[in-house]
């Protein structure tokens, strides 16, 4: 655990670029996160143009002449569009929220003690042992693994070498790059990356599989729990029949 690959600079250079690269994507938010980001942009600028309609508004009936007021039917018309425009942002978060928490297989609740299969790079330590299922899409002449702990820092890299096409599995024992036994806990984060043998980087993804044990419902997201650590309801991609 924890050693480098051999062979030249250059394919060392690029496999740890390629596996900074995954660890920077797998901490970034996406999907409903890219909504949600949408969403309050749209509510921030809402904000700003409800502050200038007022002003303008407020401008208008200073100055509108007395012997011609605006028409009453005119002033409710404006403020009940302002109003709508406000009512269809906040609709549409909630049904951001609403789609969100859908996992696309039912109730999350009925998933309780169900084995199951999620998109998440993240794993908790448990025992001194953390585990990950990944695949590679095509072989790979030379493939490392890295772990880094919830501040982004690495804390093992592993040289898995040459390895064939398809789902693989990788267990880490909770010892960093200097040997030391880290305490239990988390998350902690596995990127995989590897070159083919024109040199080329292969596609991978990494997962997690294993039984749900609790559904918690904080803030508005569904979070399942797998082998200690929390997936979003959303990235459930399979369930199987437990024996």
């Amino acid at each position: 655990m924890g050693t480098v690959a051999n062979g030249s600079n250059s394919t060392t250079q690029t496999i740890a670029s390629l596996l900074q690269n995954q660890a920077a994507n797998g901490s970034k938010s996406s999907g409903s996160s890219s909504t949600s980001g949408n969403i309050a942009g749209a509510q921030q600028s809402l904000a700003g143009d409800q502050t200038t309609f007022l002003k303008l508004l407020t401008t208008q009936l200073k100055n509108q002449d007395p012997t011609s007021p605006m028409n009453t039917d005119q002033f409710t018309q404006q403020l009940v569009a302002m109003t709508g425009v406000q009512q269809q942002i906040l609709s549409n978060q909630l049904l951001q929220q609403l789609v969100g928490n859908q996992t696309g297989v039912g109730d999350p609740v009925n998933l309780l003690g169900k084995s199951v299969t999620a998109t998440s790079n993240a794993a908790n330590l448990q025992g001194g042992q953390a585990n990950w299922q990944f695949s590679t899409a095509a072989n790979a002449t030379d493939l490392q693994v890295q772990v880094t702990n919830n501040f982004g820092q690495v804390v093992s890299l592993t040289d898995l070498g040459a390895l064939g096409a398809g789902a693989h599995a990788f267990s880490w024992n909770g010892k960093d790059q200097n040997g030391v036994q880290l305490p239990d806990g988390g998350p902690y984060t596995l990127a995989v990356a590897g070159l083919d043998s024109t040199g080329a980087a292969i596609t991978t993804s990494v997962f997690q599989q294993g039984v749900v044990s609790a559904v918690d419902n904080t803030g508005g997201q569904v979070l399942l729990s797998i082998n200690g650590s929390q997936v979003p309801a959303n990235a459930i991609t399979s369930v199987q029949a437990t024996q």
